[in-house]
């Protein structure tokens, strides 16, 4: 492999080498897959707290007097009238509705928003934002190399967080950021995750990294989690995953979360037109939730096929859950199937499933 094809190493790669991590290719970046037990890992984000590196996504600024009305053309969130110190779950699509990515965006200040796209889809999205922010008031700068991003996820984590900072994080809610130092580092404190539990996604310099890591990871109880533990915590939490659930040729209609197009708003924004004719349109699939019966778990690119073995679906993430001890999976389901005697062809054996509202696990 070539120097220039060679994954990259996030700010944290060697703490991650030092505990032992199996890292893998992921994205682009080499990122730790598991430390150790991956379910032990799960359970300890359900349970108490676990520590992520999520240093591999992509954080894209867009800031001038026009930001928000730029932001409101390029995604199908209604941006504008959030306020400072707030975040917001959206997405940018193609002009065919097509899902390019989903993504968080949160304002800074008023005339400061910060994108945060998936890793894989980074270039994606920053092209995109630069060609839709032309002619407004606006500048697109991706800064992803200068930031480290650390998720400290789990009951405890407000508890674990506030020994390292004065921030008053009772206040501040769910999908809120603010500015305060953790453990003595600058840091941009958010309260979102991908896992389903209450925990702080924490935006620093490259630099300061490895030292909020350590202090975060001295306290008895942090449990360092890789990807794998991140991706049976957000399917049980019924997170959708870019490239899974969603992708350029899946509308957010489709994948059930048509919430985030928000046609109400002013102006005309990128794929309005083809959305507008999604949402009028039944589709012709829907995203489920299944269980299975048995101990196989149904795995991404599965058939889910009817009593007699014809193909009515396609599995799109699947995994056994710690939590709920059976295997679970999101499929999309042909529409008009009914959602009695369902089976997931699992290497040629017929794996009943059951059909299920999402999310699979909701924290109480």
């Amino acid at each position: 492999m070539s120097a220039e094809n060679a994954p990259k190493k996030t700010p944290l790669h060697d703490v991650h080498a030092e505990l032992g991590a199996n890292l893998v290719d992921f994205a682009g970046y080499l990122m730790p897959l598991r430390y150790s037990s991956e379910t032990a890992e799960h359970r300890a984000v359900r349970t108490a707290a676990g520590l992520f590196d999520l240093s591999h996504m992509g954080e894209i600024f867009v800031s001038g007097p026009r930001a928000a009305a730029a932001l409101d053309h390029a995604l199908v969130g209604n941006i504008s009238p959030m306020a400072v110190g707030k975040a917001r779950y959206t997405m940018i699509c193609a002009h065919d509705g097509g899902v390019l990515d989903d993504l968080i965006v949160y304002r800074l200040a008023d005339e400061t928003y910060l994108v945060v796209a998936n890793a894989a889809n980074v270039a994606v999205v920053r092209e995109a934002l630069v060609e839709r922010a032309a002619g407004f008031e606006a500048a697109v700068e991706d800064r992803s190399d200068s930031y480290a991003l650390i998720a400290l996820q789990g009951p405890d984590a407000q508890e674990i967080l506030s020994r390292f900072t004065d921030a008053p994080l009772p206040g501040l809610k769910y999908y809120a950021i603010m500015a305060d130092e953790v453990a003595g580092i600058d840091a941009l404190i958010a309260r979102t995750g991908y896992t389903g539990e209450d925990g702080f996604e924490l935006f620093v310099d490259a630099a300061d990294a490895v030292a909020l890591w350590r202090a975060l990871a001295a306290v008895e109880g942090v449990v360092p989690c890789g990807l794998s533990a991140r991706d049976t915590l957000r399917l049980e939490a019924g997170m959708p995953l870019y490239g899974n659930e969603l992708t350029a040729e899946t509308t957010p209609f489709e994948a059930g979360l048509g919430r985030v197009v928000k046609f109400e708003k002013e102006g005309d924004f990128v794929g309005r037109s083809a959305l507008e004719a999604a949402a009028q349109t039944p589709a012709g699939r829907r995203l489920v939730g299944l269980v299975a019966r048995g101990r196989r778990a149904p795995r991404r690119g599965y058939d889910v096929v009817t009593s007699d073995g014809t193909p009515c679906g396609v599995v799109t993430s699947g995994a056994p859950s710690p939590t709920l001890g059976r295997p679970i999976a999101m499929a999309y389901l042909d529409s008009g199937v009914g959602e009695t005697e369902l089976a997931v062809d699992v290497r040629g054996r017929r794996e009943p499933v059951d059909v299920v509202a999402l999310p699979f696990y909701k924290r109480s």
